[in-house]
């Protein structure tokens, strides 16, 4: 199913500082269960071994998210249309994993554990499925629903890299800098004893971002403006706002000649800067630090659980080592960052799907618009995701695990589709090719390792 391709200008790039939000909107988002759980609990059991799989994690990442935006920047399209152009079954087939990745609500049951360590009592169950209701209200009553999500991820970074800045002056030892550092280049491609398959997968599905989530990196920069999204109206909430975001609409392209290619150029430039900033080097100041974190109050302990108990201890530890106000900074910092990454959860999901359902299945529809598919979606993942707390699973680190694990597998999934893409369906001058390309094909290698790894270790146990 190929759809017209209209031909537009490129709008001229604004400033870098103009640019910034989509990094910020991914980082927030995937700044959570892997920063703040999986990965400190695998330091805490393991040491400082896996540093460099975190590390290498996000440079597969980066690679991957540049080539979903390189595909927006062109062509004002997602990159789930993208792949449906081809064959309906692959939007499908992506819908359905994100659905089944973020039905699972180990982010906000998470949060919601630590609200109890805070203030010494609750009931997770019942805070998580009020809290879910909340962000629904919040998601269905904003204007412009991407800049409520970057507002509130804008926040959770900086009170994160507050939190950060104050641990590594009141906590993290000299010698614990050391050891990571060693660690990193020493144990390059060795995994601890301990350490399963699934929890490695696990826990590259969740450093940074994985899964769709990185795929709803085209409908952010799409809603910001970059490119050809200069040309797609924005999601809005269907009672507030007063535009609705086209994603029926055909493909735009840009004509080749020497001013598109210099403004292309340019947005090109300034959307890796971005990235890199943003999301990048934040992900990696987080996990490094917290990873540190864990191993200096944690490592060695005999008495650590898979679950988010461990880090009820961790709090203790600050409250004894420094003062009850960092053990408060740290249970709160982290709610909060879980809280909105379960916020981002659900805008995610609802992007994909009804981005896919409105373009491919309900394109003539004067009352199925995007946005009434959008708050559908979000709201259906808020009631199964309700159903499945209240049904008796609620055991966080094991929805975390599930969630991750399928994040990694559909990561896999789209790298291979996003290399025909970028490689047929750009003009000549703007596909990917060289170290770009070598980069995506490495990262179809690092994720497929780790996915037929589990399945292997898996199937042994039977």
């Amino acid at each position: 199913m190929l759809t017209e391709t209209t031909t537009r200008e490129l709008p001229e790039p604004p400033s870098l500082r103009r640019m910034v939000g989509p990094g910020v909107v991914a980082v927030g988002i995937g700044m959570a269960a892997g920063e703040i759980i999986l990965w400190p609990y695998l330091t805490a059991i393991g040491g400082l071994g896996l540093l460099w799989l975190a590390f290498t994690t996000l440079a597969v990442q980066f690679v991957i998210n540049m080539e979903i935006e390189r595909y927006t920047l062109a062509t004002g399209q997602t990159v789930v249309a993208g792949f449906s152009r081809w064959w309906k079954g692959w939007g499908i087939i992506i819908c359905l994993a994100g659905a089944f990745q973020y039905v699972w609500p180990g982010w906000a049951t998470s949060g919601s554990t630590l609200l109890t360590y805070l203030f010494a009592g609750g009931d997770p169950v019942w805070i998580t499925v009020i809290g879910l209701a909340v962000v629904g209200v919040l998601l269905t009553f904003s204007k412009v629903i991407y800049k409520t999500v970057e507002r509130v991820e804008t926040l959770k970074v900086a009170l994160t890299l507050f939190f950060l800045a104050v641990v590594v002056v009141f906590v993290i030892s000299l010698s614990t800098w050391g050891e990571g550092a060693k660690a990193t280049v020493t144990e390059f491609g060795q995994i601890p004893d301990g350490i399963t398959f699934t929890m490695l997968l696990s826990a590259i599905g969740a450093a940074g971002a994985g899964g769709v989530h990185n795929l709803v990196l085209s409908n952010w920069i799409r809603d910001k403006r970059y490119g050809m999204g200069a040309h797609v109206p924005r999601l809005v909430s269907p009672i507030t706002g007063q535009e609705e975001a086209a994603g029926t609409g055909d493909r735009y392209q840009f004509p080749l000649d020497e001013t598109s290619m210099s403004r292309w150029n340019l947005w090109w430039r300034r959307a890796n800067v971005e990235h890199l900033v943003t999301f990048v080097a934040v992900c990696f100041v987080t996990i490094g630090v917290m990873s540190l974190l864990a191993y200096e109050t944690l490592f060695g302990r005999g008495d650590l659980k898979s679950d988010p108990s461990f880090l009820r201890i961790q709090g203790d530890i600050f409250q004894a080592e420094v003062g009850t106000w960092l053990k408060l900074l740290f249970l709160a910092v982290a709610a909060v960052s879980l809280w909105a990454a379960a916020m981002g959860l659900l805008d995610i999901i609802g992007r994909v799907a009804s981005d896919f359902l409105r373009r491919n299945y309900l394109a003539g529809s004067a009352r199925w618009t995007e946005a009434r598919l959008y708050l559908t979606v979000v709201w259906t993942e808020i009631v199964l995701g309700s159903i499945i707390l209240l049904a008796g699973f609620t055991q966080p680190l094991g929805l975390l695990i599930v969630s991750t694990c399928a994040a990694s597998v559909v990561t896999l999934l789209y790298s291979v589709l996003l290399v025909r893409l970028n490689t047929r369906d750009l003009p000549a001058p703007i596909r990917i090719r060289g170290w770009r390309l070598g980069g995506l094909l490495a990262a179809i290698g690092f994720y497929g390792f780790f996915a037929i790894a589990m399945v292997v270790t898996q199937l042994d146990k039977l």
